[in-house]
């Protein structure tokens, strides 16, 4: 069969429109329809529902879709090893990510590294830990930063321990004192991460024996840095989020310190593609230089 349709078939899925699917991967319309049907036809059964608000996997196209992942997969894995052994570094990493790695940190991780293999391409997926763990379980992204712990049959390489900090408006009686009285936040409107992406302050308030008093949940740091800098209530968030926001919000250290472990992980090193393998070793040297452990 050729791996073309099944390209075009994950590509509908991820966008959920054929026209869509057309538009990035240079078709018309009609041949995305055609290559759909030619595929329904080799299989003997309907992939997806379609209808005027998009499409849609049927209940045997959710049964196909994780082998047809894994098939791409494989062969973009078989395309890097002969180009690795004909010295030539090609190929697509998939990373996925969160907000603060991805404007802190890969910006510079990629610059160095296209210097060194600048025909390897890359596409970032961002969205929270939970999504992350499922991405990486799934074969969806090759890599992925996270928080750790995580689950127990990734290959991890941490990276660096970050500060968390309290977050206050610049008019809270507390904004300036020299470190934030952990008992005093069940006492002030709380903003928290989205469930999936509060792990890292779940921690903290769990460990201090705190239930918030929760008025907004957000799925952006930067949108819970505005909320909080409007006085809609404190919170609590990585270091690295806050660099750059000194003028606009205060930022006191914690009664007890706390800290998240940031690290990027993969399914399995073994069989990894070269040219992740080749990241990998990249972000771990860059967190080394940047003296990140």
């Amino acid at each position: 069969m050729s791996l073309i349709k099944y390209e075009v078939f994950l590509k509908v899925v991820e966008l959920g429109s054929l026209t869509k699917a057309a538009e990035a991967l240079g078709f018309t319309q009609s041949g995305i329809s055609h290559t759909i049907s030619s595929l329904e036809q080799e299989f003997g059964f309907p992939l997806l529902v379609r209808s005027r608000s998009g499409v849609k996997l049927t209940v045997n196209g959710e049964q196909v879709l994780q082998p047809i992942r894994e098939i791409l997969n494989w062969n973009e894995q078989l395309k890097q090893q002969v180009t690795d052994i004909h010295g030539l570094e090609t190929g697509t990493i998939t990373i996925g990510t969160f907000t603060s790695v991805s404007v802190h940190w890969l910006p510079d991780i990629i610059k160095q590294f296209r210097e060194e293999y600048p025909y390897i391409e890359f596409k970032l997926m961002e969205g929270g830990y939970l999504e992350i763990e499922q991405w990486i379980e799934a074969g969806v992204v090759d890599c992925g930063f996270l928080s750790l712990p995580t689950r127990e049959r990734f290959e991890v390489i941490p990276l660096k321990r970050d500060r968390m900090l309290a977050i206050l408006p610049l008019g809270h009686p507390l904004s300036k004192a020299p470190y934030m009285p952990l008992a005093q936040i069940a006492y002030e409107d709380f903003i928290i991460p989205k469930p999936g992406s509060d792990y890292d302050v779940q921690r903290v308030l769990e460990k201090a024996g705190i239930k918030p008093n929760i008025k907004f949940s957000a799925g952006d740091d930067y949108a819970i840095i505005a909320m909080v800098e409007k006085g809609l209530g404190i919170s609590i968030l990585p270091e690295l989020v806050t660099r750059f926001q000194y003028e606009r919000v205060a930022m006191l250290e914690l009664e007890e310190r706390s800290f998240r472990s940031l690290g990027i992980a993969v399914n399995s090193m073994k069989y990894a593609s070269p040219a992740t393998r080749r990241f990998l070793q990249h972000v771990q040297h860059w967190s080394s230089s940047q003296g990140a452990i």
